[in-house]
């Protein structure tokens, strides 16, 4: 069963790599426009959706889960076939691009760390009342 999870993932990379290419030709690019991002989006959402479902056996959800362990290794294996020094040749865009998407990064991990409310943090120690009965 866990060779399923693998044909899910297989099925998802395949067209997430589709995908990616259509995006990039309706941009006028000739690459791969986050085929792999789209991959594992798609194989998040099939697997929340399975799950739901109850047709997800946890010998598939195994396989699930070791390649979104292997997602990094996946995405720069990808990343290594692109041509970035013809992009930087091609124009400031691709660097403009990158650094508006990391300052939106920053951006949006400022707004979400100071908007939520944080219910991992312990309670003060002088608030703590042991009884008799509670072991310490």
């Amino acid at each position: 069963m866990i060779i399923y999870g693998t044909a899910l993932l297989a099925a998802c990379h395949l067209m997430g790599l589709f995908l990616g290419d259509l995006l990039g030709a309706a941009i006028g690019v000739k690459a791969n426009v986050g085929g792999v991002g789209i991959a594992m989006l798609m194989l998040i959402s099939l697997k929340i959706y399975l799950n739901g479902k109850g047709w997800m056996p946890k010998e598939t959800e195994a396989g699930v889960g070791f390649w979104g362990a292997m997602y990094i290794p996946v995405v720069v294996a990808m990343a290594a076939n692109q041509n970035v020094v013809a992009a930087l040749k091609g124009g400031p865009v691709a660097l403009l691009s990158a650094i508006a998407a990391v300052g939106a990064c920053a951006l949006v991990i400022a707004v979400l760390s100071r908007s939520g409310k944080d219910d991992t943090a312990f309670p003060p120690a002088h608030s703590l009342e042991f009884t008799e009965e509670q072991d310490i």
